[in-house]
């Protein structure tokens, strides 16, 4: 029962990315950590040490993987990274000819809001454009970036487009 449970979490996370490839839905799901923590009453999920979920071409690697759920629907997830290690995210797109790749200490992904937060050394790789900065928000439904250097002005933004 716990595992059928947490397929189900996890498959619900997974489908609700919207910048998933129709046929990712359709892939098996796979999890490896060290450490899993379902906790059925709250609706928070922990996956440690070395976490990676896989399914389709949706890689997601960090040392940390929180997910939180409310009525069966995930609400947020975060993949905790450090500079030497950082989170990691991938995923291929319809409408580009290479894979997204985003890396950050922490990246959260807030599905109501259909935004992805990358915090701390943030970089997201968009077909051939590369955007870095400490902070960076990626509007999926709206295809928008937007990145901030960091609050002491020692870090600048850094946007190198491809033509």
């Amino acid at each position: 029962m716990f595992i059928n449970k947490l397929l189900i979490l996890l498959m619900v996370f997974v489908t609700s990315l919207v910048l998933a490839l129709p046929e990712d839905t359709k892939e098996p799901i796979e999890i490896e950590a060290q450490t899993v923590a379902v906790d059925e009453t709250t609706g928070f999920n922990e996956f440690s040490g070395d976490a990676e979920v896989r399914q389709g071409s949706l890689l997601l690697f960090a040392e940390l993987i929180q997910v939180q759920t409310k009525n069966e629907e995930v609400i947020s997830m975060l993949a905790k990274g450090s500079l030497e290690k950082p989170a990691k995210y991938i995923q291929s797109q319809e409408n580009q000819a290479r894979f997204v790749e985003a890396t950050a200490t922490l990246i959260t992904y807030d599905v109501d809001k259909g935004m992805i937060f990358l915090d701390g050394n943030a970089h997201l790789v968009q077909g051939f454009d590369s955007f870095s900065g400490d902070k960076l928000s990626y509007d999926i439904n709206n295809d928008k970036v937007i990145v901030k250097g960091s609050e002491d002005g020692t870090e600048r933004v850094k946007f190198i487009i491809v033509l």
